[in-house]
């Protein structure tokens, strides 16, 4: 009799375990890409310097995995990571108290540091709930995209997102926390309650067969610099429009964005001890692509205001940008294999080259073609230009220079492909800098990626 109430228990118990795990479904997705990169100068100056960037070559990689965890009908839980994010063979990163993943290899596009990132990161964890009035999501997810790919950075931030779809409208609304300083366990320095960073959003978007468009408004409010002593307590706000369309008229796909961002306080001071600085920045793209059968042409136009540095009070380029997302080249403003993983391209007397297109007219041509299903093969021809010099004398040139880009992918399979790319830049003379002797050297990059997606 023991061992029948042994047994009777022991599969009570099973179920028992067992129950929570019938009610929930668990959907996997993600990518892992293996990659190896070459560039030939690690500074656009024309004679380097003791301690300046050399060449360099290596390998690297990340996996990224998304968990969908079902609990019920119009619930569950996603959760991401991203593992191994490093260069075959190198040292680990010394770890970071930083809560975001900054410096060379990163920024807060992840829930983590560089060197959680090396090892594992997780960047999202939140509930998703398919309501009767909408959609909300609640945690650590994605923030930051919206209409077309330019001025997108993809940042890992806590939101509270209600998106409710009406026909052929989608509503939007967010709530953000970019920072908070208030007072906690870990958290001890004495600054004022108020001294948080937060993003609010409200946008529809319209869908049609002709394509869509949409229109976002936001307010950011920024007091971590807030603090007790008044002679440098000061608050950050803005207002921003952005408008966008993607319209598909017969074999031409055309995309339109503009990113306006205005208000009275970039930096306004609780005291007049310091300057108070206004902001007026204005970004626009407009890319067009034609495919006509194997081949397609197509070609983008980028402004992005720079900061005029004869107004001290006011700030009409520097706050947005072409956005991280948004990689035009292989070597010049590319964020995802260059400067992620190499780093800054410096030049001579305060010019670089860093990410995100900024403080440039931009102009790119392309044409592809895909001569197999599985190939597609692709040039790109950039130029840029500066629209303001970064500084009210002495500065040389606007000419960022002119890059060519070739490109070559393959899908061996579904969801693997091999990408091979060659970029080579004709260096401007932006990057003499304020030095009307330095001198200038081209560049080149080499790259190949191999990615799964499952």
């Amino acid at each position: 009799m023991k061992r029948f109430w042994l047994v009777l228990l022991s599969l009570g118990l099973v179920m028992a375990f067992s129950a929570s795990a019938f009610a929930v479904d668990v959907k996997f997705s993600g990518s892992l890409y293996e990659a190896g990169i070459y560039l030939d100068k690690g500074t656009l100056k024309g004679v380097a310097a003791v301690g300046d960037a050399p060449s360099t070559a290596f390998f690297y990689q990340r996996l990224r995995l998304q968990t969908d965890f079902i609990a019920a009908p119009g619930v569950k839980i996603v959760t991401r990571f991203d593992a191994m994010e490093r260069a075959w063979g190198m040292a680990r990163s010394a770890p970071s108290t930083v809560g975001a993943d900054v410096g060379a290899q990163g920024s807060n596009m992840s829930g983590g540091t560089v060197a959680e990132n090396e090892n594992i990161a997780f960047d999202y964890a939140y509930i998703e709930y398919l309501s009767p009035i909408g959609l909300f999501r609640v945690g650590w997810q994605n923030d930051g995209p919206w209409g077309t790919v330019f001025g997108d950075t993809t940042y890992i931030n806590g939101r509270v997102l209600w998106m409710g779809t009406f026909g052929p409208i989608t509503a939007l609304a967010a709530a953000v926390k970019l920072e908070d300083k208030s007072y906690t366990a870990t958290n001890t320095a004495v600054l004022r309650s108020d001294a948080d960073s937060d993003k609010y959003a409200v946008g529809a978007l319209y869908s049609g067969k002709w394509g869509q468009a949409g229109l976002l408004g936001g307010y950011w409010r920024n007091a971590i610099n807030r603090s007790t002593t008044e002679a440098v307590s000061r608050i950050s706000s803005f207002y921003a429009l952005i408008p966008y369309a993607i319209v598909t008229v017969g074999p031409v796909m055309i995309q339109a964005e503009i990113d306006y961002a205005w208000g009275s306080g970039f930096q306004k001071y609780d005291t007049t001890v310091g300057s108070d600085i206004q902001v007026s920045n204005l970004i626009g793209w407009l890319d067009a692509t034609a495919t006509f059968g194997p081949v397609y042409v197509g070609g983008t136009f980028a402004y992005v205001a720079g900061d005029d540095p004869s107004t001290t009070d006011k700030m009409e380029g520097g706050l947005l940008s072409g956005g991280r997302d948004w990689d035009p080249c292989l070597i010049l403003w590319n964020f995802g294999d260059r400067y992620k993983w190499i780093g800054s391209l410096a030049g001579n007397a305060g010019s670089s080259n860093n990410f995100g297109v900024s403080n440039a007219w931009f102009y790119q041509g392309r044409v592809g073609v895909k001569p197999m299903e599985k190939l597609d093969i692709m040039a790109a021809f950039t130029y840029a230009t500066a629209d303001k010099d970064p500084v009210a004398t002495g500065w040389q040139s606007k000419n960022y220079g002119y890059e060519l880009d070739i490109t070559g992918t393959y899908k061996i399979t579904n969801n693997l492909s091999y990408m091979l790319g060659a970029g080579y830049l004709w260096t401007g003379d932006y990057f003499k800098g304020t030095s009307a002797t330095a001198t200038v050297q081209n560049d080149y990059l080499l790259i190949n990626k191999l990615t799964l997606t499952f």
